[in-house]
């Protein structure tokens, strides 16, 4: 299968260490990571380079288990890790998000997401995280 990416860049009102502790911290993460309709009951972080993170997310009568490791963490600036819904041997996507302060309480976030993907499948997940970064926006605008 070959390697695809997803791009996505947003500007959220919110500043970028606001934005860093949504990637950062386990219940604000598990509180927007699936959208509006998810449920996240299970969650652990150690954000670190090296370190693991998962968690369990209930949405539509499924029940789906995310996990993976930190590669890259430059708090607030940018945080690389990887990420997965199935055994190890299947493969991990690698996930990007730098956050770039803009100096007037807004910052830029630029998320990537690189991995075995077929075609329609870029799609569908590039939506799917457009509506988690729909639920993330509106968590920050009413905090």
């Amino acid at each position: 299968m070959d390697e695809r990416t997803i791009e996505i860049v947003r500007v959220f009102d919110a500043p970028r260490e606001r934005l860093w502790r949504e990637w950062t911290e386990p219940e604000r993460f598990g509180d927007w990571f699936g959208g509006a309709t998810a449920n996240v009951p299970e969650i652990e972080m150690d954000v670190r380079e090296g370190g693991a993170w998962r968690l369990t997310m209930e949405f539509d009568h499924r029940v789906m288990h995310w996990h993976g490791a930190y590669q890259e963490v430059d708090e607030p600036a940018r945080v690389v890790f990887t990420i997965t819904d199935r055994s190890p041997e299947e493969g991990y996507h690698l996930i990007t998000v730098e956050l770039v302060d803009l100096g007037d309480g807004r910052t830029e976030m630029r998320f990537e997401q690189r991995g075995p993907m077929p075609p329609e499948q870029v799609e569908a997940a590039g939506a799917g995280w457009g509506k988690f970064f729909d639920h993330m926006e509106q968590r920050l605008g009413s905090l």
